[in-house]
C-alpha cells in the first residue's frame, strides 16, 4: 500500500462524511479515519483504494453507515474500488477529536470531553468531573445519566439556567 496523491485527495474527500450519531461532525473532525491508501495491483484500473475507519468504540453500529457514506461519496469523485477496512488498534480515543470537532459539539449543545492534555484541577473534598453548560457557561452542572442518546454520550443537566445537554464521554 502506498499513499499517493490520489490517496491524499481521496482522504480529504472521505474526511468530509458526516458522523451518522454527531452529523455536526465530520469523519475526520471526530478523528476516525484513520487513513486512506492506495494499492496499485489490484482492481480494474490498476488502482483501489482502502479507507480505514477507527471507530468510536469496537461495537459501534454506525461503522457501517460510515463505510457505505465513504464508498458512495468516493464513488460520486470518480473512485470506483473502494474498500473500507476497521483498524481497530491503536485504538479511537477523544484526543482525536480536532479543535474544530470540539467547537462543532459545543456549538450544537453538546460538552466536547476535555481536551488531550488538559490539567485536572485538584480539589479537596468530594470529587465531581467539572463541566461547563454548553449553553450558558456555568460550571454548576450535574450528570443525571451515564447514558444520552449513543453510548459515548451521557445526560447532563445545567443547574443555573437548568437546560438539559449531553456530554460526550472521555474515552
Amino acid at each position: 500500500m502506498v499513499t499517493t496523491l490520489a490517496a491524499r485527495h481521496a482522504a480529504e474527500i472521505a474526511g468530509t462524511v458526516p458522523d451518522p450519531e454527531l452529523p455536526m461532525l465530520t469523519l475526520a473532525d471526530l478523528g476516525v479515519l484513520a487513513g486512506v491508501e492506495q494499492d496499485e495491483q489490484d482492481g480494474p484500473d490498476g488502482q483501489a483504494l482502502t479507507v480505514w475507519l477507527t471507530p468510536t468504540y469496537s461495537g459501534c453500529p454506525a461503522v457501517a453507515e460510515m463505510a457505505a457514506d465513504v464508498r458512495l461519496k468516493l464513488g460520486a469523485a470518480g473512485f470506483t474500488d473502494v474498500r473500507v477496512r476497521l483498524r481497530l488498534d491503536p485504538p479511537w480515543s477523544t484526543d482525536l477529536i480536532t479543535d474544530a470537532g470540539r467547537a462543532k459539539l459545543a456549538a450544537a449543545g453538546i460538552a466536547p470531553p476535555s481536551p488531550a492534555g488538559a490539567p485536572v484541577p485538584l480539589r479537596l473534598g468530594p470529587t465531581r468531573l467539572l463541566v461547563d453548560c454548553p449553553q450558558c457557561g456555568s460550571p454548576d452542572t450535574e450528570e443525571l445519566s451515564r447514558f444520552g442518546s449513543t453510548a459515548c454520550k451521557a445526560l447532563w443537566r445545567c443547574r443555573a439556567c437548568r437546560e438539559p445537554f449531553e456530554r460526550m464521554k472521555e474515552i
